[in-house]
């Protein structure tokens, strides 16, 4: 997809201008939580919740671990935040470790809870397992989770796309065609995992364009908490990491409050060189740390909801 010439002029303008400067702020933003462990980790996700709530987003989710481990805890939260805040919940929902029946009842109880917005996952294998092996009698993949869902509710789907390729996957192509089945199955939006330079979004917007999908794929930001955790978790989901982001963050492992700023910073400006491509929908990997994601959202012109940006 070339670019449209309101594109080029927005892109000579992040260029020419400070790079933030008169954004108008007409974005929309959504938010991933995970669910907490412990009473202290409750009162920081909650904390975070409440920050965020003011801009509006257009939802919050909420994780779910390998193989069931953070059940019921997902669903507490989920509900909690459906029902206290303004924001509409959605609930990561798996294939791993269950049977059909099981994950139905999970899908049926979240309905009568009053959530109408599913994640639906195939699922990473859990701790200590080579690699995924669908239960017997549960669902196989995403797709086979998305049909069962919509046989017992409309809910509203959300599923998940990797700019640089499912580890699991043969090649892109096949990865193109299983995020085609999944929207033709009945989901609303694609996720896409992290990633740290626009282009590599742009590339695979491109080529799911030319794969025939022309549903909404919003791009997952993730600002780093810690670089070791980011090289930890992009071996684990394919995520090429840029040679320059490593100095960048060189020396910063005992000031943490000088590598928020560095996170603040790389972040915002990835979503301003989106920005500049046209995107105004992103997903925000908070790792229940609101700060980050409330001071990039501000950069780009968002306000809590009421105030003239």
């Amino acid at each position: 997809m070339s670019p449209t010439f309101d594109q080029m002029q927005e892109a000579r303008t992040a260029l020419d201008a400070p790079l933030f400067s008169d954004l108008p702020g007409d974005i929309s933003v959504s938010f991933e939580f995970f669910p907490p462990k412990t009473e202290r980790m409750a009162r920081t996700l909650w904390d975070s919740v409440k920050t965020l709530e003011p801009l509006g987003p257009r939802f919050v989710s909420v994780t779910y671990g390998a193989g069931g481990s953070t059940r019921e805890r997902t669903h507490e939260q989920v509900v909690r935040i459906n029902h206290e805040t303004s924001i509409p919940a959605a609930a990561h929902l798996t294939c791993v470790n269950a049977t059909r029946e099981e994950v139905d009842e999970i899908a049926r109880h979240y309905w009568e809870s009053g959530i109408r917005h599913i994640v639906a996952l195939r699922g990473d294998p859990p701790d200590g397992a080579e690699g995924y092996t669908p239960h017997p009698d549960g669902y196989a993949n995403a797709v086979e989770l998305i049909t069962g869902l919509k046989r017992i509710a409309d809910f509203e789907i959300s599923v998940a796309a990797y700019p640089e390729v499912h580890p699991d996957s043969p090649d892109r192509q096949a990865d193109l065609d299983n995020l085609k089945a999944k929207f033709e199955a009945g989901a609303g939006r694609a996720i896409t995992q992290f990633f740290f330079e626009p282009e590599c979004f742009f590339r695979f917007r491109d080529k799911a364009v030319a794969a025939g999908i022309d549903a909404e794929i919003v791009p997952g930001i993730m600002p780093v908490m810690s670089f070791a955790s980011v090289q930890r978790m992009s071996g684990l989901c394919g995520t090429a990491i840029p040679r320059w982001m490593e100095g960048l963050f060189d020396g910063l492992d005992e000031r943490p409050a000088a590598r928020q700023l560095v996170s603040a910073t790389i972040a915002a400006e990835l979503c301003r060189k989106l920005y500049a491509g046209g995107v105004r929908h992103f997903h925000f990997y908070t790792l229940n740390r609101a700060e980050l994601s409330y001071a990039i959202c501000h950069m780009l012109g968002m306000r809590p909801k009421g105030e003239i940006p």
